[in-house]
């Protein structure tokens, strides 16, 4: 599961085709592949933290960190989740819930496509509905590129990433993978800059204790590009714009 990023012709061009067809494309070829699955749901619960809330290569909290727990719910093809963050330092609490489906388009190359209600409680009171998608290659075992897209409502405008994971299994519990990805932004965090907006790379760490039991980590660094920095201009923001933070969770499956 995915948690959790021009003109306004094209913003909504992209929204009305990629959407639609990357659906119907999906549907079509798992509609067998669905007549036949009869598994069981399974469940999921992971209960996380990170020292500061980077999204899109921006800091979301005036200071400190956030806490994160999730639930979720699988059956064949589709997740259903519901996810609340609590900052440790500020007043702010965010509610999110969708669901999500996902398809393998060809042996080595999988999509998912979901959508999820955002609720926000801060100082301001705010809401946001996003619609997502992501396409994976998995043809080489050692480097994954992937793609995903997200669409905001409230913004009308979209976040892309393209990124390049790299898993090492040290050991049968042990997987490390640096990655590298870059951002764009096209309405979606700033409305006055289109385009390139971070490269972050970072490694993360997952140690599998048993088929239901897992505990994840990671470091990140996010470097600043135009969309940020003419934000910051803007804003009149000084100082550095780039961001390192670090998380861990524990994932339990049942």
């Amino acid at each position: 599961m995915t948690f959790a990023f021009c003109t306004v012709s094209f913003k909504h061009g992209v929204t009305t085709v990629f959407l639609p067809v990357l659906a119907v494309i999906s549907l079509a070829l798992s509609t067998p592949a669905l007549a036949l699955a009869d598994a069981q749901p399974s469940f999921g619960l992971d209960v996380g933290w990170e020292n500061h809330y980077i999204t899109e290569g921006r800091d979301n909290l005036d200071k400190g960190g956030i806490a994160w727990a999730v639930a979720s719910v699988e059956h064949n093809d589709m997740v259903v989740f519901a996810v609340i963050g609590r900052a440790d330092q500020v007043h702010y609490t965010e509610w999110n819930a969708g669901l999500e489906y996902s398809v393998s388009l060809h042996d080595d190359i999988d999509a998912t496509i979901g959508y999820q209600r955002l609720e926000f409680y801060g100082d301001d009171r705010a809401s946001d509905n996003e619609f997502f998608s992501s396409i994976t290659y998995s043809g080489i075992d050692w480097l994954v590129p992937a793609v995903n897209y997200t669409y905001a409502t409230e913004a009308s405008g979209y976040f892309v990433t393209l990124s390049v994971h790299s898993p090492w299994e040290i050991n049968p519990q042990l997987t490390l993978t640096p990655y590298v990805l870059q951002g764009f932004d096209f309405g979606y965090s700033s409305e006055d800059h289109d385009g390139a907006n971070h490269v972050q790379f970072g490694l993360e760490a997952e140690h599998q204790f048993s088929d239901n039991l897992a505990i994840v980590a990671h470091i990140s660094h996010s470097i600043a590009l135009e969309d940020i920095k003419q934000q910051a201009r803007v804003d009149g923001q000084q100082g550095s714009l780039n961001e390192t933070y670090a998380g861990i969770s524990v994932s339990l499956g049942f």
